[in-house]
């Protein structure tokens, strides 16, 4: 077990031990933010016939050829095309046919007039403008033709991608199965949030704030409760856990002695890839993985609340969206302007929660205050983290710095 790598090297330990999980078929309406795991070969030409673009009357052009503001040309309406209906016959020189958005064009009409632009009545149609050939018809697989490759393996599905494929007929749909973690806090210490906390007892929020990061990147979360500070309660907990494609558990990954997760992992046979990584908040992280092609993803997380959840995501998040098949797994990061003068020793990472904020075209930003480790309100004001170089000791204020963006709202405020 390697010990002490730096937040480059864990990133490519944890990132090379996933491949995205199995398929599975889901109705294409539930398919909202999954990624598909198959092509999509269109058996339809979309739309299927000429098909009219406005409501108005079908005609031959050059039928309307010398037609002018001051000699209207006057067609015969000679029947009606409703969308979902189709013509009976084809269109004859000197007719015009009523024709109405979506339905299809009538064998011998070449172009749609807008009925706003045709004075109509007693069966006749006159007509103050040539047509041009074309005009307001959407020909035939002008979206889709029968054969194309619509859309691809690894497409996220957003609301066109299901339109598509509703216009397409397609009811299942093939998507990447969403990860299942298994989520673990410890501590005597630790209590529910409806419990009494009295008697230096805390509330084991990692377990919630985790659960809706899962959520958040795509993941299907289980709590599997608090365990207490023996190895034997430790060891039951993560044995139910064992069913999961990830693992996380949160404190008793570093050296105290009540702090078992390592040795009870090592004992269940989880094989260790590294321990504690150069960055703050978050050294005492623990990587390791169960036996097998599948075999279990195990993160043991520090226990400190913003420790464990800037280590989720800088690790676990993109873990999940690797395997849940996103082919985005990282945050987008963006250029800014710090606001004050940060300091620090030389030998770790830093990851400063941030506020960001636009001035002009320019992104400012600005610490959240106090930086420790248990100040969870810091991730609450963040929407982004500061990373700090490891062998840096100071950014002067009006330093350009790299930040993470954590929340995407941040782009439209």
């Amino acid at each position: 077990m390697r010990t002490g790598v730096s937040v480059e090297e864990a990133r490519a330990i944890v990132l090379d031990a996933v491949s995205p999980l199995e398929a599975e078929r889901v109705p294409a309406a539930d398919g909202l933010g999954r990624v598909l795991a198959e092509p999509v070969v269109s058996s339809r030409t979309l739309p299927p016939a000429d098909c009219s673009a406005m409501d108005g009357y079908a005609v031959r052009t050059a039928d309307l050829a010398a037609a002018g503001p001051d000699a209207p040309v006057a067609l015969s309406v000679a029947f009606e095309v409703p969308a979902g209906g189709h013509a009976g016959r084809a269109l004859r020189p000197g007719e015009a046919a009523r024709i109405f958005t979506g339905a299809p064009v009538p064998e011998g009409a070449d172009s749609v007039v807008m009925q706003e632009h045709v004075e109509a009545g007693e069966g006749r149609a006159r007509f103050r403008a040539a047509a041009r050939r074309g005009d307001h018809v959407r020909p035939a697989g002008e979206d889709v033709r029968a054969g194309d490759r619509v859309l691809e393996p690894g497409a996220l599905l957003g609301a066109s991608q299901l339109g598509m494929l509703a216009a397409l007929g397609r009811t299942q749909v093939a998507v990447r199965r969403r990860p299942r973690v298994a989520i673990l806090s410890g501590g005597d210490e630790l209590v529910e949030p409806d419990e009494p906390v009295d008697g230096g007892r805390i509330v084991s929020s990692n377990s919630y704030a985790l659960a809706a990061q899962c959520r958040e990147a795509g993941a299907e979360p289980t709590l599997l409760g608090i365990a207490r500070d023996t190895a034997a309660d430790l060891e039951r907990r993560l044995r139910a856990g064992l069913h999961a494609d990830v693992l996380v558990s949160s404190a008793g990954v570093s050296v105290g002695d009540h702090d078992h997760v390592r040795p009870v992992l090592e004992k269940l046979g989880c094989s260790l890839l590294f321990w504690g990584v150069t960055m703050k908040p978050g050294y005492p992280l623990v990587f390791g993985r169960f036996a097998g092609e599948r075999g279990t993803l195990v993160f043991g997380l520090p226990g400190n609340p913003v420790s464990a959840m800037v280590t989720f995501e800088l690790f676990v998040r993109p873990v999940l969206r690797k395997l849940a098949g996103f082919a985005a797994l990282s945050r987008p990061t963006v250029a800014a302007t710090l606001v004050e003068r940060l300091t620090k020793a030389a030998g770790r990472t830093h990851f400063v929660r941030v506020t960001l904020a636009r001035s002009g075209d320019t992104w400012r930003a600005m610490t959240t205050g106090n930086q420790s480790s248990g100040v969870l309100r810091s991730m609450v004001l963040a929407n982004g983290l500061l990373e700090f170089p490891a062998e840096a000791t100071e950014l002067a204020a009006g330093a350009v710095v790299r930040v993470h963006v954590l929340d995407p709202e941040v782009f439209s405020a």
